[in-house]
């Protein structure tokens, strides 16, 4: 059964990883995807942070939009896949980097993480997608 629009934006805003998924850009090729890491607020637009020269970087530039696609499988099976157009992309910050790794990780292994990731990791982005179309379901008892 699909998910109401309050109840596919709840999904979303948890910390699942997302699959990201893009326009490769080359003929003969299916899309990229790869997982990654995201921020949503209920009613807000998307973002994820990646390293400028990367190559998913480069085909969201080139694609002008991208998919993220989240699951589970217990208690139910449920999903909730949002699409939409690139509205932003700016350097990113320390603080941005902290807010998406005290997202995922142990609080006290944010620290650590976040000074080797700003180190080694090189120029990072942050870019911000408006969700225009969602496909979401909850498939019930799994």
């Amino acid at each position: 059964m699909a998910l109401t629009r309050e109840e596919r934006e709840k999904f979303l805003a948890g910390p699942h990883i997302a699959a990201l998924a893009v326009d490769a850009g080359e003929d003969g090729r299916a899309p990229l995807t790869v997982p990654i890491w995201y921020q949503y607020e209920a009613g807000g637009d998307i973002w994820v942070m990646t390293e400028r020269d990367s190559r998913k970087a480069m085909a969201i530039e080139a694609a002008g939009r991208f998919t993220l696609m989240v699951d589970r499988v217990e208690p139910t099976v449920r999903y909730v896949s949002v699409e939409g157009p690139v509205v932003d992309t700016a350097p990113a910050t320390r603080e941005q980097l902290v807010e998406i790794s005290a997202r995922y990780l142990d609080p006290a292994k944010v620290e650590a993480y976040v000074d080797f990731a700003w180190k080694e990791h090189g120029a990072m982005v942050v870019i911000r997608m408006r969700p225009q179309r969602w496909i979401s379901a909850d498939l019930g008892e799994a």
